[in-house]
């Protein structure tokens, strides 16, 4: 195990407030405030006090967000789309599929989170028939693919971290299993990126899509998805919107041409203010380096199921830090909503998901802060 990262990160540390009052453990939830994230909403709110309206400085800081976002992907620019939410982009993506001619199978993981099986199974009235591939002990089996794929299935939609447990599938074996049945891959990465590297030309992933208030350190109200280049031009997403034309700026409500690349699954009004902080939170992530970040985490993940197990805080879940999201979920009994607010009331912050209490630090975390969450964890286990 790692003792500290290949980073300074004291020099991070002190560029996040929170840190003087709690050791937030909820990054699965959401992300802390950092001075460079607050520097960027200032800025925004800066130039809309003084400047009143300056749009073409708006669009370049959405444009440097939707770069920003590429580049933790390995993709282009032109190749991601702007979104309000991850539940906006899935159902953009959903309303481009066409259920019929001998393909209308969905195959979603139950360990999708709700918004995304939600808008999947909304596509019934579509034509659209789901299967279920099991979560067992907050792991999702690979071989739960292989009973439900077949020459029907359209799309498969499999997070690439389970947001309950962190358990982080291999992607590259449910893709290579897709494309035997010539499906689509949808992945919901909410829960992963900011915490590793994903190269979406190895993976070979159709659809990926996150916001950036959980590990990317943004704020809500924006989110990403990538669409593949030769895919996205055989779709006409319904959830659309003026920025998805060739031309918002023809104003012309008759003409409904379609922007090349994913640009196309763009809507309305971009999120101005939003993409500021979103920007800054990746810039920071990438300076830091991904590579540097997914080694301390994992280092992170290790001494939590460690630590876990030495004072009989049962996990659920993957025992392997190597194949898992830097959340680590500890089985308590009664009400976990009540346990994460007593961890509150003992300075630590943590996040709650049915039976489960998810500690998730992140790059800026240290194994003292480890030690001091798993002693609280225990403390309010056991008042």
């Amino acid at each position: 195990m790692d003792p500290t990262p290949d980073y300074d990160i004291e020099a991070l540390r002190s560029r996040i407030p929170l840190l003087r009052r709690f050791v937030p453990m909820n990054n699965c939830s959401q992300s802390p405030q950092t001075e460079f994230t607050a520097a960027a909403a200032e800025a925004y709110l800066e130039s809309w006090r003084t400047d009143g309206m300056d749009w073409d400085r708006w669009i370049a800081e959405v444009e440097a967000a939707r770069a920003g976002f590429a580049r933790l992907i390995n993709a282009s620019p032109e190749a991601v789309s702007i979104c309000s939410s991850v539940s906006q982009a899935t159902s953009s993506v959903a309303s481009a599929l066409h259920f019929g001619q001998g393909r209308n199978k969905l195959v979603v993981t139950e360990g999708e989170f709700p918004t995304v099986g939600h808008v999947w199974k909304a596509q019934e009235r579509r034509g659209a028939e789901l299967s279920w591939v099991p979560v067992r002990n907050g792991v999702i089996p690979l071989e739960g693919y292989s009973t439900t794929l077949d020459e029907a299935t359209l799309l498969v939609s499999a997070c690439h971290g389970y947001y309950q447990s962190g358990f982080k599938q291999d992607l590259e074996a449910v893709v290579e299993m897709a494309r035997d049945v010539g499906a689509l891959v949808y992945v919901d990465a909410y829960q992963t990126l900011g915490t590793c590297r994903f190269d979406v030309q190895a993976v070979d992933v159709d659809f990926v899509a996150s916001g950036a208030l959980k590990f990317l350190m943004g704020i809500p109200g924006i989110a990403f998805l990538y669409v593949k280049p030769s895919v996205a031009e055989s779709l006409q997403p319904t959830v659309t919107g003026w920025f998805g034309r060739t031309n918002p700026f023809s104003f012309d409500p008759k003409e409904l041409t379609w922007a090349p690349g994913a640009r196309r699954f763009d809507t309305g009004t971009p999120p101005v203010f939003e993409a500021y902080v979103a920007r800054a939170g990746m810039a920071l992530l990438e300076e830091t380096g991904l590579d540097a970040i997914q080694a301390w985490t994992e280092s992170l993940s290790e001494a939590l199921l460690e630590g876990g197990k030495a004072r009989g805080l049962p996990v659920l879940g993957t025992g392997d830090p190597r194949r898992k999201a830097p959340t680590t979920a500890f089985l308590v009994s009664g009400d976990s909503h009540a346990v994460e607010a007593d961890l509150r009331n003992r300075g630590v912050l943590a996040s709650a998901r049915g039976p489960v209490v998810r500690l998730a630090p992140h790059f800026y975390s240290t194994l003292d802060d480890l030690e001091f969450a798993l002693d609280a964890l225990y403390a309010a286990c056991h008042a």
